[in-house]
């Protein structure tokens, strides 16, 4: 069974790219005792390694650790925080959101000018997220200044929930899913080594698996993620990417990679063999970790295999636990066939 408490855990969490020290703590506590050893490189990945004195070929198992958030920027002589965006965030999401700043976890709401003193044509457009601001109840910049430090990250103020009985509402599902599955995975026994690199900083250019997947270079490398699903009213059927509820995701393409052909093959094969539901993502768009591992060194065998989430890079996305479930299954019989 999925263990729910660690998702919950893992997605209450903050962990804005460049601030995963939160998620990297939840994690050393959760594989210890399974692994043989863990290191925080420099870029703050979090690396974990499995029987790998053995002479057999090494798999990776990567999930990045980072969320998209914001950052604060500045602030007004009134006391309102200006902010940047870290990561991809469509600004139609953030007007009204709670969020926490810093160690502290300052909180705030993201504001603007009321609708009531808009002008009409103001109406029509979507606020931009430079004109924003954070309210966190102080009247001056003196004020903020003593709770909130420039460069603090900000991160929003969701938590974990069940929506109905297959279906969980979370924020940084997207991929704080595959770091659970990766947990999990991780204990399980398995005839050669493993690495598991929660890498860092993802989701502003790949940059923490860029560094890790050099130092521990394997020969097959599973990314697993959170990804895009679109399967609501007015999608077409072709561009809905995935669906909720119709198992694990296999990328074949996307806009940074190719995954191994073969390796892939192998994968559905095994989904068939144990009657695992599967589907391809059929819209090949954004970009994961396995782009920059695959392009390490010599070169690296990389599969791509994600549970299908709505609403990611937003405040708050939906999943459906029974893809968990059967993408966790899948993965664990496919290294069980290596």
């Amino acid at each position: 069974m999925a263990n729910i408490e660690l998702i919950e855990k893992l997605s209450n969490a903050i962990g804005v790219s460049g601030f995963e020290d939160e998620v990297i703590e939840i994690l050393k506590e959760e594989v210890k005792g399974y692994i043989d050893s863990f290191e925080v490189d420099p870029l703050k990945n979090f690396i974990v390694t499995k029987k790998f004195e053995s002479p057999k070929p090494i798999v990776m198992l990567n999930a990045h650790m980072d969320e998209v958030g914001l950052l604060v920027k500045g602030f007004t002589s009134e006391g309102f925080i200006k902010f940047t965006k870290i990561g991809g965030i469509d600004d139609r999401v953030l007007l009204g959101k709670r969020v926490v700043i810093g160690k502290n976890k300052v909180k705030g709401v993201i504001a603007t000018v009321p609708i009531h003193l808009q002008e009409q044509s103001e109406q029509k457009s979507v606020e931009r997220a430079k004109d924003m601001v954070i309210d966190i109840g102080v009247k001056t910049k003196e004020e903020a200044e003593k709770l909130v430090s420039l460069g603090d990250y900000i991160g929003f103020d969701v938590k974990f929930e069940r929506l109905s009985n297959d279906t969980f509402i979370g924020k940084a599902l997207d991929d704080r899913l595959g770091c659970s599955l990766v947990s999990e995975i991780l204990k399980e026994k398995f005839n050669f080594p493993i690495v598991a690199l929660f890498s860092s900083q993802e989701e502003i250019g790949l940059r923490g698996a860029t560094v890790g997947a050099f130092k521990y270079t394997p020969q097959i490398s599973i990314t697993l993620e959170g990804t895009i699903s679109a399967d609501f009213p007015d999608v077409a059927e072709h561009e809905k990417c995935t669906s909720i509820g119709n198992g694990p995701v296999i990328t074949i393409k996307d806009n940074s990679v190719i995954t191994d052909h073969e390796l892939r093959n192998k994968l559905v094969k095994i989904a068939e063999k144990f009657k695992i539901p599967y589907q391809f993502k059929q819209v090949f768009v954004g970009g994961t970790d396995s782009s920059r591992i695959q392009l390490t060194k010599g070169g690296v065998r990389v599969l791509v295999v994600a549970v299908p989430v709505r609403y990611i890079h937003s405040p708050v996305s939906l999943f459906n636990i029974n893809d968990y479930e059967n993408t966790k299954r899948l993965i664990i019989e496919f290294l069980r066939s290596l």
